[in-house]
């Protein structure tokens, strides 16, 4: 098993893998000129929830850890699938076995898959102020290729053929879930992330356009991140999130825990930029800050516990819980005050965790139009 935060250890291994070339050279249309499409808040309503079965030998090699893998993805399947549509990705020759994990609310299509990361390689919608509703494409490659991602690296483009929809591509790689939009204007984002040369050959001001450009936004607030600690270079959607326009719940682990570690400083350094940072309106953010959780059920160094790698569905927000009853309760609470009359769902999804993500890496919405 490959977790996302210890990928460093073997990066030897995967450094044959060349890049997926862009699917939109192909068989996309061009970037239409004028367009205006804008990435909806995720709080805003879904017709469908998106998520891909895991199932690459070359990623997941041990075959217990693999169907416990596969079963916490089901799990965070079927309790969405209580609130709104949810489709699996797979190839067709995984279904029979996948169906008995899987309750009947999840539809199966047969789109091959390699891994779970719905997030980034999965399709990101857009929608303009008409109602079209478009696929933009990342161009996902592996998150630098660092990994395999064969059949990954074709789902935004396969799924966007599918529903008969335009693919946007302004050339500009990466990962959604290196990036967090308000919906309104404001996106927030590591720059570790995005702006290296395993994704982007541009400058800085480049990329920033590119990713407004690709979401729609008209102000980028950038945070160093952390580059080459873990296999997504620190993406933002496990730290920050808006909970709504000129709100951020951060979480944080204690400087005194955890002296001198990267992570810990790269998050501390973020929330300071945000604290002193303004939204695309010029207002100050109102930030919530929730305590890293600590007497945990798993103790791996690279294993990621993070609450704000949650997911908003339509009517409830599906989020982790990970054994520290005084912290989970804590997380439970914070998130039914700043989502009102939403569901608070808190499942054990430690196998995801020990990959090095979560049930927000894992799921991606199709916004109702």
């Amino acid at each position: 098993m490959i977790s996302r935060r210890n990928f460093s250890k073997r990066a030897g291994a995967l450094g044959a893998l060349t890049a997926f070339p862009s699917i939109a050279a192909c068989n996309a249309s061009a970037e239409m000129a004028g367009s205006a499409f804008w990435m909806p808040e995720e709080a805003d309503p879904h017709e469908r929830t998106f998520m891909q079965w895991p199932v690459s030998r070359a990623v997941h090699s041990d075959l217990v850890f693999l169907d416990m893998l596969q079963q916490s993805i089901a799990d965070v399947a079927n309790a969405i699938a209580e609130f709104e549509p949810v489709v699996m990705l797979m190839d067709k020759r995984f279904e029979l076995k996948a169906r008995r994990k899987l309750s009947d609310g999840v539809e199966i299509w047969n789109i091959a898959t390699d891994d779970l990361w719905c997030r980034d390689s999965g399709p990101c919608f857009v929608r303009d102020d008409a109602g079209k509703l478009a696929v933009r494409h990342f161009n996902f490659n592996g998150w630098g290729n660092k990994q395999v991602h064969d059949n990954d690296g074709k789902i935004a483009a396969t799924v966007a053929e599918r529903l008969g929809l335009e693919l946007l591509d302004n050339s500009l790689v990466g990962e959604p879930g290196g990036l967090e939009s308000d919906g309104a204007g404001t996106v927030i984002a590591h720059e570790s992330s995005w702006v290296i040369a395993n994704r982007n050959k541009g400058s800085k001001a480049d990329i920033e356009k590119m990713i407004l450009e690709a979401v729609g936004a008209d102000k980028m607030i950038w945070a160093p991140g952390l580059k080459d600690k873990d296999i997504t270079d620190y993406h933002i959607d496990a730290l920050a999130r808006f909970t709504e326009p000129g709100t951020i719940l951060i979480q944080l682990p204690g400087e005194e825990e955890y002296p001198g570690d990267p992570f810990t400083n790269a998050a501390h350094e973020t929330y300071e930029i945000l604290r002193n940072a303004s939204d695309a309106n010029g207002k100050p953010f109102d930030l919530e800050i929730l305590l890293e959780p600590y007497d945990i059920r798993v103790k791996a160094e690279d294993f990621v516990a993070s609450y704000v790698n949650y997911y908003v569905c339509n009517g409830a927000v599906i989020a982790a819980q990970f054994g520290d009853a005084e912290a989970d309760a804590k997380a439970q609470e914070t998130l039914a005050r700043l989502y009102p009359g939403r569901e608070i769902v808190m499942l054990n999804v430690d196998p995801i965790g020990e990959c090095g993500g979560g049930i927000h890496c894992a799921t991606q919405q199709q916004p109702k139009i």
